[in-house]
């Protein structure tokens, strides 16, 4: 039997936070595959990009790109504040992913919502 389904980058979901994540929107694209038939999603690779920031250049197969890492989800679960982001200049360009300005900017936050989690570990796993 046949199936089939769709490659869509994850980067590519929309997000109001520089890049598309595993947070609702793609919960909301799987939904949206279900309704309409499709069995698989295919994405690129989900590691960490180096040169080019391309996924296919990466510094490890097994590592995550924490730019994936859902924001409004860390503060669900109690691990940011809203305003730690939602203010945030993610670039120029909503529909274009700026690799730099997410170093610069996103990485600083998601250190903050680790030095919490380390902070209280049992209170976010309570969270799960």
């Amino acid at each position: 039997m046949r199936k089939s389904g769709i490659l869509l980058p994850i980067f590519s979901l929309p997000n109001s936070y520089g890049i598309g994540t595993l947070g609702k929107e793609a919960y909301q694209f799987v939904d949206f595959l279900e309704k309409a038939g499709q069995k698989y999603w295919q994405v690129l690779p989900i590691t960490p990009t180096n040169y080019g920031d391309s996924p296919y250049q990466s510094s490890s197969v097994y590592a995550f790109n924490p730019y994936f890492i859902d924001l409004d989800l860390l503060c669900e679960e109690g691990l940011l504040k809203k305003e730690m982001y939602q203010d945030v200049d993610w670039g120029n360009e909503p529909d274009k992913v700026d690799y730099g300005v997410l170093y610069k900017k996103r990485y600083p936050i998601l250190r903050q919502a680790t030095k919490r989690f380390l902070e209280n570990p049992t209170d976010a796993y309570e969270a799960f």
